[in-house]
This record gives structure tokens, sequence and C-alpha cells, in this order.
């Protein structure tokens, strides 16, 4: 069989086999190896969108991938019904990392949008009507999270939607407008990732905290794309000094082992009971191992910090290159966003990926960017030299 035929057949499998809600698959990746990745025809990339930000130590990482070869050896699955050293390990750790303290609670599901279904139902134990989410805001595509997506085109298609929800803009004087004491829950990403790496405004999240404990509403805040490590701390609202009463988290937790988790401060953590909520396969033993190491390896090597510094980095090399296509370069540490002009991104896009270099034309003006927190001289200087192509050839 031809090389050709080869490429077809793969092709063909996905468009037949597989549900047609994704685009069709840009390349048919075999291997990777810290943040490169090599296509069925030998092809390497430089892999600087790291699997939507959740391969925080790159590929096959050696920490990884001994504390999942130890684990399936000993315990794969066991049900909530028993714990694992893994699982209270890590509920420990989460505790610690975001600051939640002894008084925090740990509810582990698979995914960020199980996460968020989780938050929701916290909202919904407190007896409050209403729940206030941002207009363009992402969290998820599960029926609850998606009701919580500021995103109409998104939603359109499966209303009616769980009811109680309202988008609005994300300033402090749409939220004054909004909260009252009927208000359950304000939930906000610190960056929209999936609108481009848009912050909020400053000083939003520090206002949003003072609103909320004065009218009695949990904040919570989305932290799936931003969280554990990836803007240079450990968690984005510690930029901001703020407390919230629940954050959620997945992505980048376990090195692209499914896993999702809410950790609730304070009085928070008294909402749900037993009964209220569950998951067969969350914090399963791999899973949690899988998240030990990689959480572990962060701290040990200082990739937070590596975060801060490499972002920094990264930035003022796209803006060092002074082309007409960049209007504005966005966010923090290794999530970034580079605004393009009008039209301009998908072909950008394109062109890094035949230059070698992975990164997201998340929408026709924005370009994500989010490779591993393991990223160092010799990465960032090769995306400089494709993303420089990439632009010249679009």
């Amino acid at each position: 069989m031809t090389d050709a035929a080869v490429e077809t057949d793969w092709r063909q499998r996905h468009a037949h086999d597989l549900m047609a809600s994704y685009a069709p698959p840009l390349r048919l990746l075999v291997r990777g190896e810290g943040c490169w990745v090599w296509d069925d025809e030998g092809t390497r990339y430089l892999d600087f969108l790291g699997g939507i930000a959740v391969n925080s130590l790159g590929h096959a990482h050696p920490v990884v991938v001994a504390a999942v070869e130890d684990q399936v050896r000993r315990l794969v699955h066991i049900s909530n019904y028993f714990a694992s050293p893994s699982q209270l390990e890590l509920a420990e750790r989460l505790k610690r990392i975001t600051g939640a303290g002894d008084a925090g609670r740990v509810y582990f599901g698979n995914s960020g949008a199980e996460a968020n279904e989780a938050a929701f139902k916290l909202a919904r134990r407190t007896g409050r009507p209403r729940i206030l989410a941002l207009k363009n805001a992402f969290h998820g595509r599960t029926m609850g999270a998606l009701a919580l997506t500021g995103k109409p085109a998104l939603q359109g298609p499966f209303e009616p939607l769980p009811a109680g929800v309202e988008h609005i803009d994300s300033t402090v004087e749409a939220l004054e407008q909004a909260i009252r004491d009927d208000v359950a829950m304000l939930i906000v990403e610190p960056i929209k990732g999936e609108t481009g790496v848009v912050p909020l405004p400053a000083g939003y999240l520090r206002a949003a905290r003072e609103l909320t404990e004065r009218s009695g509403a949990l904040l919570v805040i989305d932290e799936i794309q931003t969280g554990l490590g990836r803007t240079g701390a450990w968690f984005d609202f510690q930029h901001e000094g703020v407390v919230p009463d629940a954050v959620t988290m997945a992505k980048g937790i376990a090195g692209g082992v499914p896993l999702g988790a809410m950790v609730t401060f304070g009085a928070a953590s008294g909402l749900l009971q037993r009964g209220d909520h569950g998951s067969t396969f969350g914090g399963n033993p791999l899973a949690t191992a899988a998240a030990n190491a990689v959480l572990g390896e962060i701290e040990r090597a200082d990739l937070v910090g590596n975060a801060a510094r490499r972002g920094e980095q990264i930035r003022a090399a796209v803006e060092a290159m002074g082309s007409p296509l960049v209007t504005e370069v966005r966010g923090r540490g290794l999530l970034i966003g580079v605004g393009t002009t009008d039209g301009a991104a998908p072909a950008i896009g394109a062109a890094a990926l035949e230059a070698g270099l992975i990164v997201n034309p998340i929408n026709p003006t924005s370009i994500r960017i989010a490779p591993p927190l393991i990223v160092g001289d010799e990465e960032v200087e090769a995306f400089t030299e494709r993303f420089a192509a990439a632009l010249a050839a679009s």
C-alpha cells in the first residue's frame, strides 16, 4: 500500500467510524517525547498546544510512565465504596496547593465538565434560584456545564437547558447590577481560554469576591485551563489574592490521564451530602497516582516558576517579530493568546503546522499557545523560528 493510500485510509476510517462532532483531524500522531510529537509519516512537530493545556510534563515523561506502570500492577479501579492511598494523598495535596486548608474538601470526577457539574450542584444546594455566569465563557458541553457556558451558538441546538443561569458582561458594573441575595453562585474563568485567551479586567476577581461575600453567593473559579501551574502560580486566582468558595480543575492535573476535581473552601465544604453526587471512575487509583506524580514533579522542578519565566520569554519573542498580522499578545504564564488581524488566525495555524509547529487558531482572530510546563531554551528557540516562518508565509 502506498503512503498516500495509508493516509487516505486513516482519514476515511476516522470519518466512517467516529461521531462527526469534531473537525477532521489534522494529522495521525503516533508518539511523543517531551515537547515533541511525531506523525505516522515520521514528521516531528513542536507541540505548543500540549493537548489543550493538558500535558503539563509533555509526552512520555519518566515520572508519569513510572507512576502509571507501578499503579497498573497494583490497582486500577476499586469504586468509591473504598479508598486508595493515591486518592487520599491527592486530596491532601490539592487542599494544600489551593489554600483550602483543613476545612477544604475535594470531589473527584473525570473531566472539567464533570467538575463544573459538581459546582452546579453545589450552587443548587444553597436553595437559591439564580446562578450568574459570564458571556463568552466556556465551562463544558454536558448539559449543566453547557447551561453555564456563555456561548448561545453552542447552546441553541440543545435547549431547553437547566434553568436559572443568567449570563452577564464581564464588568464589575454588570455584576453589581445583577447580584442580589437570591444568587446562589457566580462562576468565572480568570482567563477565557476558549474565547481566545482573554483575561478578566484588572481587579474583577477582587470585586467579585467582595460582592459575593456581601450577598452570600458562592464564588466559584473555573481553573480547568488556567490551573495547576500554567499561569505562573498554582492557580490563577492566587495572583489576585482572593479566596474562592470553590475552584474547579482538570486538564493539566494528571498528564493526560482523565481526571477532574472540585475543591471547596470553608462553609461550602458542607453543602454536598451523602448521595448528592457521585462518579464511578472519579478519583480512581490510576488517575490519582498519575496526578500525584505530575504535581509532585511540577513542585520538585519549580515548573510553576518556569511557566512564569518562559511565558514572558515567549510573549516577548512574538512581540519582537513585529508582524503586521499580530495585533496583541495576551495571557499569563504559559497560556498565551496571540491576537491577529481579522481572519488571519486559521492561515497562521495552518502555516505553523506545515513548519512543524502545533498551535491553535481558536477563532478567526486568535492563536492559543499552551506548551508543556517543561519547555526550555531549545523549545522556545524552535518556536520562535517556526512561528516567525508561519507569520511570514500567511
